[in-house]
């Protein structure tokens, strides 16, 4: 059989190379398997025999080959022999398709014949700030989010993009990150044991599908991104571990290539080959499906080579650090080529401890992230809203704390699936207090998310507060959208994003320390907390308020930049959102009177457990009198 390999001068496109390609008169098979002394094709189109259809290796350790006849939808896998003499049967790494879970097998699939009409969402991407702009990005478990009327257990990606572009349109986010749809053999690990990096999980239909799903959100201007895994990998008989009889992908010593935390195996970072399939399967995404970013999971557990490990039980790297050099190589390679060939993409760390610079340029010594998830404002605003008000008043640093490193990072606020699992309760029922109670304070959390400093992220059935924790074996609980307090919670969120995409005071400062200025952050007898955003130039700014308390304030009075009139432009207890209706009838006029360090002050009403938030209008400038004419001077009577 003649070989066709040849080595691409790209490493991060072994994906036109690597895997199952149509050729004239069949398919080009070729994968990496250095330690094999047999490799073989076996399929459905040879009765899945070892030794029918075989290919040849080379010096790089690459088997490759032409199968003539094999066709689209034939399912295939690779027959390896080992040193041992053993023969095992693996799904392809870079198999574009896979069959359906319990299935294990790769399927011959072409990739050429999708026509893309979302040039116009690119060009726009490419041109875009995402700094500066805003970012609300609603978090999807496509398996979990709607289900069929029709008995089937999930929604094809055409069915589930109309669906979801419907509703992404209607409640105003920008953006849909998808949890991983990387193909996995089992439901439960929601993606994130992946063993097909290259291949959209066959649960929700074919390739070409998933493709429009991209395509229809972009032509109505919403961007997709994914959760992507490269920290660890299942250890699955198919998969890629000990993928030629041989610690391959993974490092041989456990105490380097084993995870405890989740029962699976940790790539060899140091190996060239397998940063480049890591790499490659990266820009796939970008390249193939038009994707406009990567969520890159579990990134501290990629830095530190004790994440998560007792003391006497991991390596020190060559200096005697704990740092993952390797890792981190791997890290900055990836954010450098993909922001290269993708200009307007991102890239977005969920990394939860203090590594400095997550989101700084590799040039500066950064990791190269766009944003990095801000997992300490998470964990200190929930942990405060979960407090009886009657102690909240000795607990305001949990709100303020997050001043000291606001602006170190480029940071997103998430409300992601992980608060709402394993026991932990919905965001709904984590809230302290009665029902009514319960409700304001998700209303608030949500309010103060949308109005402090950093992207946003919310995961789906949080708009609609759903009483019960996510169940990625059901749906949302969307009959609750009949009941006037949870699709008030909805109007609030909708409302929330149409402001944050509205007033660049709230979006275009985002990450930069002049947007955000506390005016009170000290008021323990109250339980009130007040900051504005702004502009970087200051023409246009924003005060938000918090009552963190059920207790109404009917005049409180709070120190304002400017002269002029504060247009109230959203109040979470407004009975439109199921509130107490309790408000300012639209706005107040300030007055000549100093509070909190400014000249000028307004006088306002704080409803129960709320955030208010009011637009600067300012005063006109007084007209300046012309100036009088000078008085002609009579002339002299001689």
């Amino acid at each position: 059989m003649q070989s066709t390999f040849d080595a691409p001068a790209d490493r991060s496109t072994l994906y036109r190379y690597l895997g199952a390609h149509l050729v004239d008169g069949g398919v080009r098979f070729a994968v990496w398997a250095p330690n094999a002394t047999e490799v073989s094709v076996v399929s459905d189109g040879n009765g899945w025999t070892h030794g029918r259809d075989c290919l040849t290796g080379s010096s790089s350790g690459v088997w490759s080959g032409v199968v003539k006849g094999a066709i689209p939808g034939t399912r295939y896998k690779y027959s390896i022999k080992t040193t041992h003499g053993q023969i095992i049967e693996k799904a392809d790494p870079y198999a574009f398709y896979a069959e359906m879970r319990p299935g294990t097998a790769s399927v011959i699939w072409s990739l050429r014949d999708f026509q893309w009409n979302d040039s116009e969402w690119i060009q726009k991407r490419d041109n875009t700030n995402w700094l500066e702009a805003p970012v609300s990005a609603y978090e999807v478990h496509p398996g979990s989010w709607k289900c069929p009327s029709d008995g089937r257990r999930f929604h094809n990606y055409r069915e589930l993009a109309h669906l979801l572009t419907e509703y992404i349109l209607e409640t105003g986010y920008t953006h849909v990150q998808l949890m991983p749809i990387t193909e996995h053999p089992f439901d439960g690990s929601w993606g994130y044991q992946t063993t097909g990096y290259f291949a959209p999980t066959s649960r929700f239909g074919k390739p070409q599908d998933f493709q429009y799903f991209v395509n229809y959100l972009h032509q109505h201007g919403i961007g997709v991104l994914l959760d992507w895994v490269p920290g660890h990998f299942p250890t699955d008989g198919h998969g890629l571990a000990q993928f030629d009889g041989t610690h391959l992908f993974e490092h041989a010593d456990p105490r380097q290539g084993y995870h405890p935390d989740w029962n699976t195996l940790i790539f060899n970072y140091g190996r060239r080959e397998v940063t480049e399939f890591l790499l490659s399967s990266a820009r796939f995404w970008c390249d193939v499906y038009h994707l406009d970013g990567l969520r890159v999971d579990a990134v501290a557990s990629m830095l530190y080579l004790d994440y998560s490990r007792e003391s006497n039980d991991w390596i020190p790297n060559r200096h005697g650090g704990r740092e993952n050099l390797e890792a981190i190589d791997f890290l900055r390679d990836f954010n450098t080529v993909l922001h290269a060939e993708f200009p307007g993409i991102m890239t977005v760390a969920e990394e939860s401890t203090a590594w400095p610079g997550v989101s700084r340029p590799v040039y500066s010594g950064g990791l190269g992230f766009t944003m990095k998830w801000d997992m300490g404002w998470m964990n200190d605003t929930l942990r405060f809203m979960r407090r009886d008000p009657v102690h909240r008043t000795w607990h305001l640093n949990d709100l303020t704390f997050r001043g000291v490193y606001a602006f170190s990072e480029n940071f997103m606020l998430p409300l992601s699936h992980d608060e709402v699992v394993h026991g932990k309760k919905s965001l709904l029922d984590q809230m302290s207090g009665d029902e009514w109670q319960k409700f304001a304070n998700l209303r608030l959390l949500y309010g103060y998310q949308f109005a402090t400093s950093g992207k946003k992220l919310q995961f789906m059935g949080d708009e609609i507060a759903q009483w019960d924790e996510w169940n990625h074996d059901g749906e949302i609980d969307w009959v609750l959208r009949g009941f006037d307090t949870h699709e008030g919670v909805r109007k609030l969120v909708c409302d929330l994003n149409r402001m944050y995409r509205e007033y660049p005071a709230l979006h275009a400062s985002d990450t930069r320390a002049d947007g955000f200025t506390w005016v009170v952050g000290d008021d323990t007898t109250n339980c009130v907390l007040a900051f504005i955003r702004q502009t970087v130039d200051k023409s246009q700014q924003i005060l938000a308020i918090a009552n963190l308390t059920p207790a109404p304030r009917a005049s409180y009075r709070i120190g304002v930049p400017a002269a002029g009139f504060y247009k109230e432009i959203l109040n979470s207890d407004a009975e439109w959102y199921g509130g107490s209706g309790q408000g300012n009838i639209g706005g107040v006029k300030s007055e000549a009177k100093e509070a909190h360090g400014y000249k000028n002050s307004i006088e306002i009403g704080l409803p129960p457990l709320s955030m208010s938030i009011f637009l600067c209008e300012p005063a006109p400038a007084k007209p300046t009198a012309p100036p009088k004419a000078a008085a002609a001077t009579p002339p002299k009577l001689k």
